[in-house]
């Protein structure tokens, strides 16, 4: 059912657990299926200079949230508003059909994430 490269970052997750000394934390949960995904980041200089997640969820929502975090790792804040479902489902290798909310999880962690540092950092 899960292809190989999604099934590695569920097996293998990068960036999981809280990440001590995080100046930005983050909670979204998708309340059809329950998965919930928390990202905890230093925002440092306008860009991510560390970020780890916790996820509760599915396969698909655990291998996301393991993928979210090596796309926004080092990336500006202000180009958050670029990373899209297609780039998540593309990092594990793309997600049946049934497991598609997770990619839409991903992304409103990202949107909650960029609306948190434009509140509390700016």
């Amino acid at each position: 059912m899960y292809n190989a490269k999604l099934l590695n970052h569920f097996q293998y997750p990068r960036n999981v657990g809280h990440l001590d000394g995080a100046n930005v934390e983050v909670e979204v949960c998708n309340p059809i299926c329950g998965d919930i995904l928390r990202l905890s980041a230093y925002i440092r200089e306008d860009h991510i200079d560390a970020i780890r997640y916790l996820a509760r969820g599915c396969t698909a929502s655990i291998a996301v949230g393991s993928a979210l975090t090596e796309i926004l790792s080092g990336q500006k804040v202000d180009r958050l508003d670029f990373v899209t479902k297609r780039q998540v489902e593309e990092m594990v290798g793309g997600l049946p059909q049934e497991s598609k909310h997770a990619a839409v999880l991903a992304i409103d962690a990202v949107k909650a994430l960029r609306r948190k540092v434009c509140d509390e950092l700016r």
